[in-house]
């Protein structure tokens, strides 16, 4: 029985250091998820912000979280699948 190395070139992200990134920083936490996320969010914050004297910011903070959380899923996702569904332990 022939076994085969998969080498796989990326490193995971942590799905824990992306929500508190997220949950103190918002939109710039989603910079270490996303990096287009991340200009999306800070336009859109800065926008509702400026329209709800900063009530509504708060808002997007959980939005934030979310697209963090799968951002970090869908990539690490992505890195498990190259290797074949092999996840090293």
């Amino acid at each position: 029985i022939h076994e085969t190395k998969v080498v796989v070139v990326g490193e995971k992200k942590s799905m824990i250091l992306a929500l508190v990134l997220t949950f103190f920083f918002g939109p710039l936490g989603l910079f270490y998820a996303s990096t287009v996320g991340g200009i999306i969010m800070c336009i859109i914050t800065v926008i509702v912000g400026l329209l709800t004297f900063l009530f509504g910011a708060v808002g997007t903070w959980p939005v934030c979280m979310a697209w963090a959380a799968y951002a970090v899923y869908k990539r690490n996702k992505a890195i498990d699948d190259a290797a074949g569904g092999r996840v090293p332990v």
